[in-house]
């Protein structure tokens, strides 16, 4: 099995976006999408419902980001920089 960064999907209320994605990038989220659903035992998962825990991850790990915003906002969660 392969170790993928995702885990689980959750629902949470979303905020509608508008996205541009280049087809490449779209492809390799369908790819995604299928062995996440293989790994998780839901098959027809949504390329499109992995965007936001993408970038989520994306952000949870970039020191960067954690340290601006430590200095910027405080430390607190959901503020803007």
């Amino acid at each position: 099995m392969a170790k993928l960064k995702l885990g689980p999907i959750t629902d949470n209320k979303p905020v509608k976006v508008t996205v541009e994605l280049p087809a490449s990038l779209h492809r390799d989220l369908v790819d995604y999408a299928q062995v996440l659903g293989r790994e998780t035992g839901k098959a027809g998962l949504d390329p499109a419902k992995l965007i936001a825990p993408m970038i989520e991850r994306f952000m949870a790990t970039d020191r960067g980001f954690a340290k601006a915003r430590r200095t910027t906002t405080g430390g607190g969660s959901g503020g803007g920089l």
